[in-house]
């Protein structure tokens, strides 16, 4: 058995405790996935276990096909080579894909079902939206949709979810929706992704001799990333493991990092109560990062309450302190991380080679926080990829509302309104969208100019035909202001007016309050436009943006290589599972990381700490924490103060190259407090100044309806910025009017856009 002599005494102590329940409390780097290998290879080789009677699942097909071929490598190499044939290493999903796929008729399925992806799904809520007449700007369909499969993960039916969340009028809508939901399905032979855990479940609970057929199959489980399963994976597993007990789940409840995905910390705390005899293996031996980082992430997550008592160590050298450098704003930071970067690059590493571009990471808490490194690396050409998402700019969204912007600086651009014109939707179909298009053509006009045309938009229907003359006069008003106003104002008064900003407001989605964030970044980067150029008019902000993106995808001649040489940014989240030499976590502040939402609750912030222990984890040999005096984020400046998790890291571990006045932690005993003075009561604290906040501030400067004001030559007005005027023109139409203003002379207006009162 050579393949164990690989292993430390206690990897070798899981592999050879095969009998009853096991629970292995897997460190980061500790070398889980060799061991787990290793147990299957020594289940079927040296214990004689037919492959069909174990089963492996993980949460990825990734993970699953790397775990196979590991295992096979081991058969392969025995001096008796075996095989892996009918070894069942897969998903949750694909497990019980293949479950159903035998006896789903049991369920009153056929065995033919179709699953349904998130495609599917939205197209069947959107259908039940229109038929019960629902708003959907109240009940989007990504709502309902994340309700329902909430639901599906507890194992609530439609009657269920009703008890749990009471009578009240949202709850009676929600409960219609679903039990319509579940119908359609039913009668479509059709199953979502959430149906094949739940069905299963339901299966065994129906049907004992069933559960009883693949616990005799299944004598040996195995179990990886315990910590992330939710309530039906566990009711699965556990189903499962009451045949014959032996179950092994392999976990570190320090990483569970994703219980706003329904990962519930409580199944692999609670192993013990739920299998009364199990025995517990700690697997601490690192072998991924020098010892200062170990004990840096120690002397954080050992403030949680809810976890299981463990330190990681390593035989590797103590290595550098982990360094904190406070920079003045984002910008500084950037400039920074990046100057570390450049100092570091082609030192030798302690695998006795230079360091190279893929060898730094930074790590970030939000998605937003990646525009600044992206610009800020660009220019000091420093090549970079964004990893586990899409580079800012090429994001839906920033590309949507960039499109309106370049649709009011150049009303002629048919490429921007065909990408907005249903977003929000607008309920113009792809043959309305030919005809117009052909009309224009024919007209020999742009396409904003033939659907401002009112006896061209009377021929749709009364909904489109409001939503198009609403956005023909918006984008058309605001091209009349666009020398009165700001990139900002303009900005501000399309994310409100066009209803885009409403529209992901109202889906109530951790999707679109991503968005949400990244749309009010951009704004971000609005505000440092105009703050190096005052006097910036639109036209300069996306010409500035489009030259950027246009020098990012130059080619050097050396693309494939290029590729692999590139700083990574990512956030926490993504990072889990990977290593680097060299880490920067930067934002380390308070209502930033930890966010300001983990202040609602301890457990909140606990998840918070657990995300901060990953992230710095992640490094090997060096580690860099940065945070700013004060940032711009979401659009709004805010001045920020030090992250408690820096205060948590044992000061003796830690190298401050900028000095700080020390100020009293806003926790005690790892839960919030909240006194006198902290950033938590309003003032510029991120939670005054979070994305929602800055959203429902845009959305209330901007309420005022886009209808003209009624004015006549002769009047007098007031105008936010110019003062006093007279009107001296107004359209036929009413929509804008020339007013010779006291102070600044004659500027032409949009009446429905521009800031005027009648005098």
């Amino acid at each position: 058995m050579s393949y164990l002599e690989r292993l430390n005494d206690k990897q070798k102590e899981a592999v050879l405790c095969t009998e009853g329940p096991l629970l292995v409390l897997a460190g980061a780097g500790s070398g889980k996935t060799s061991m787990m290998t290793c147990r299957i290879a020594y289940l079927i080789d040296e214990l004689g276990v037919s492959p069909y009677n174990i089963l492996a699942v993980t949460f990825t097909n990734k993970a699953a096909g790397e775990m196979r071929e590991r295992v096979d490598k081991i058969l392969a190499g025995l001096d008796n080579p075996r095989t892996s044939d009918n070894l069942l290493i897969a998903t949750f999903h694909s497990a019980c894909l293949r479950i159903l796929r035998v006896h789903a008729d049991l369920l009153g399925y056929g065995k033919d079902f179709v699953v349904y992806d998130t495609s599917d799904q939205k197209t069947v809520a959107k259908g039940i939206i229109k038929d019960m007449n629902l708003d959907i700007k109240r009940y989007t369909p990504q709502y309902l949709l994340s309700v329902i499969g909430d639901c599906k993960e507890k194992c609530l039916d439609p009657e269920g979810y009703l008890r749990v969340n009471g009578e009240n009028f949202r709850s009676k809508v929600v409960y219609e929706v679903y039990k319509a939901y579940e119908n359609i399905l039913r009668k479509n032979n059709a199953m979502d992704f959430d149906d094949l855990l739940l069905n299963v479940v339901r299966l065994f609970e129906r049907e004992p001799e069933v559960l009883g057929k693949y616990q005799r199959r299944f004598r040996y489980i195995m179990v990886d990333e315990y910590q992330d399963t939710n309530t039906i994976q566990y009711k699965f597993v556990k189903y499962l493991a009451e045949g014959y007990g032996n179950i092994c789940v392999v976990g570190d409840d320090d990483q569970c990092i994703y219980e706003w995905r329904g990962a519930d910390i409580r199944n692999i705390l609670d192993f013990e109560k739920d299998f009364r005899d199990a025995k517990v293996i700690k697997l601490e031996q690192n072998y991924r990062s020098c010892s200062n980082i170990l004990k840096a992430a120690h002397s954080v997550i050992k403030k949680n309450r809810g976890r299981k008592d463990k330190e990681l160590w390593t035989t590797r050298e103590d290595g550098d302190k982990l360094v904190y450098h406070l920079s003045q704003d984002e910008r500084d930071e950037v400039r920074y991380v990046a100057e570390q970067i450049s100092k570091l690059k082609n030192e030798d590493s302690k695998e006795g080679r230079p360091l190279g571009y893929s060898d730094f990471a930074v790590l970030y808490r939000t998605n937003a926080q990646s525009r600044a490194f992206e610009e800020g690396f660009r220019l000091r050409g420093i090549p970079c990829k964004v990893v586990g998402n899409l580079g800012f700019y090429d994001r839906k969204e920033i590309k949507d509302v960039m499109c309106y912007l370049r649709l009011v600086q150049n009303p002629k651009d048919d490429v921007s309104l065909e990408r907005i014109i249903n977003e929000p939707k607008r309920g113009i179909g792809e043959k309305t969208m030919e005809k117009l298009k052909a009309l224009a053509e024919v007209r020999g006009e742009s396409l904003l100019e033939t659907l401002s045309d009112r006896e061209v938009t009377a021929g749709l229907s009364a909904k489109a035909e409001a939503a198009i003359n609403e956005l023909a006069d918006l984008i058309n008003g605001y091209h009349t202001e666009i020398e009165n106003m700001t990139v900002a104002e303009i900005y501000d008064g399309l994310l409100a007016r066009s209803g885009y900003l409403p529209a992901l407001q109202a889906a109530n989605t951790v999707e679109a309050e991503s968005r949400i964030e990244n749309i009010l970044e951009l704004r971000s980067a609005i505000d440092q436009f105009q703050k190096e150029q005052p006097a910036g008019t639109l036209m300069e902000f996306l010409e500035g943006k489009a030259l950027a993106s246009d020098s990012d995808k130059l080619p050097d001649g050396n693309e494939e290589e290029d590729e692999k040489e590139k700083v990574l940014l990512m956030t926490l989240h993504t990072a889990k599972g990977l290593e680097f030499p060299v880490v920067f976590m930067p934002g380390m502040e308070e209502g930033l990381f930890p966010g300001f939402r983990a202040m609602d609750r301890p457990e909140g912030l606990e998840e918070e700490r657990r995300l901060c222990y990953v992230g710095i984890t992640r490094a090997k040999e060096k580690l860099f924490l940065t945070g700013a005096k004060g940032r711009t984020l979401y659009g709004k400046w805010t001045s920020c103060s030090e992250s408690s998790f820096i205060r948590e890291i044992d000061p003796i571990l830690l190298e401050r190259d900028t000095p700080v006045e020390p100020k009293k932690s806003v926790y005690r005993d790892g839960y919030a407090e909240k006194p006198s003075g902290s950033p938590f009561r309003g003032g510029s604290s991120y939670a005054a100044k979070s994305a929602g906040s800055v959203a429902s501030g845009i959305m209330s400067q901007n309420r005022s309806a886009s209808a003209p004001i009624a004015l006549s030559a002769g009047d007098r007005v007031a105008h936010a910025k110019f003062g006093e005027g007279t009107v001296t023109e107004v359209s036929p139409d009413g929509k804008t009017g020339v007013i010779i203003f006291d102070s600044e002379g004659r500027k032409k207006m949009a009446l429905g856009i521009a800031p005027i009162k009648k005098i």
